[in-house]
């Protein structure tokens, strides 16, 4: 707002040093505005692909377990019928 006061002011009174400033300093208010968007859109983006990323890992874990699971119960499975077949 700074900016846009000393804009006015020197255009104002007649002064192009005082308002050319003022131009100034709301260009540079304008770039750290943009620059401050765009690390948090970076932000955004970064934390959103760790969470995908993050869910990925539970899914593959879940996933890699139930397969375990899986495996174990069919090996006892395949144990008690060979106990059965063998047993006198």
């Amino acid at each position: 707002m700074v900016g846009k006061a000393k804009q006015g002011v020197g255009e104002a009174v007649g002064n192009d040093a005082l308002a050319n400033d003022g131009v100034v300093e709301q260009a540079k208010g304008a770039v750290k505005e943009t620059v401050g968007d765009a690390k948090n859109a970076a932000q955004q983006i970064h934390d959103s692909h760790k969470d995908a990323s993050v869910e990925k890992s539970e899914q593959a874990r879940d996933n890699l377990s139930e397969s375990i699971r899986e495996a174990k119960e069919k090996v006892k499975g395949k144990i008690e019928d060979f106990k059965e077949r063998h047993t006198a």
